[in-house]
């Protein structure tokens, strides 16, 4: 579609997914991330695929510095971005309030929360002109549903879907279509983030049913891209047919 897609978090899970769907169907590709290696790698493999562009740049979401000297940095040819998709996030622990780690808590409201903010407001100025933009914001099911040990994880996926609320009704001068996506349990590198690099932990976490995949959220954000410019989903929340909110499940063992 010859779009413009800036994508955060893109060395895995979601956002590499995105970058293949976007990449799949014409769009150009701004990739960001923390790990070079693999933001070169899926440069090269997308553009050998598709024959699309595709711009990588590595930096923390966390530091608002880098954050803004990336953005800067755009060569001109890539400085009008269509869609915004901020999906660097993550979550870390799962403890009893009293329990949690505090670094934990500082990571995950560094990066779900105030990552999603520096990188906004640094690319904004790249979408207002082209008078049609659109962000779309990763928010969890744990946003809508406070579980038991969620704490600081679900309290920074609900600032999300407060922020993404916030900007429908501040951007709506400026045309631009905000979306926040709200995806249930998705077996990717989320559950290993989580518990910490403990493999079987984060793998009993699906046993018994079958969890979204990263592909099935990519399918759900490149669709709510490609709808008409009139229409906009402001606020969508999808789990796995096993799934009924984000603390129901139906598991068979």
């Amino acid at each position: 579609m010859n779009r413009t897609i800036f994508i955060t978090g893109a060395t895995s899970g979601f956002g590499e997914a995105c970058a293949r769907k976007f990449a799949a169907g014409g769009d150009h590709l701004i990739i960001t991330g923390r790990r070079e290696d693999r933001l070169i790698a899926l440069k090269r493999e997308l553009e050998d695929r598709t024959g699309v562009r595709v711009l990588p740049l590595t930096f923390d979401v966390q530091d608002k510095s880098a954050v803004f000297s990336a953005v800067a940095s755009l060569p001109a040819s890539w400085k009008r971005v269509n869609i915004l998709i901020n999906n660097a996030g993550l979550a870390l622990g799962r403890d009893f309030f009293d329990d949690a780690d505090l670094g934990d808590w500082e990571t995950m409201i560094d990066t779900n929360v105030k990552g999603l903010l520096y990188v906004s407001k640094a690319v904004l100025p790249l979408m207002i002109p082209v008078g049609n933009g659109h962000i779309i914001n990763l928010g969890s099911v744990a946003a809508k549903d406070i579980y038991e040990k969620g704490n600081a994880y679900c309290g920074s996926k609900a600032a999300v879907d407060v922020i993404s609320h916030s900007m429908r009704i501040d951007l709506l001068r400026h045309g631009i279509k905000v979306t926040a996506i709200h995806p249930g349990a998705a077996e990717t590198e989320f559950s290993n983030v989580r518990f910490k690099g403990d493999a079987g932990q984060a793998k009993k976490i699906y046993d018994g049913y079958t969890p979204l995949t990263a592909g099935d959220v990519a399918d759900v954000i490149h669709y709510c891209a490609g709808l008409p410019p009139h229409v906009c989903i402001n606020d969508l929340v999808m789990t796995c047919t096993a799934q009924a909110d984000g603390i129901y499940f139906y598991k068979k063992f």
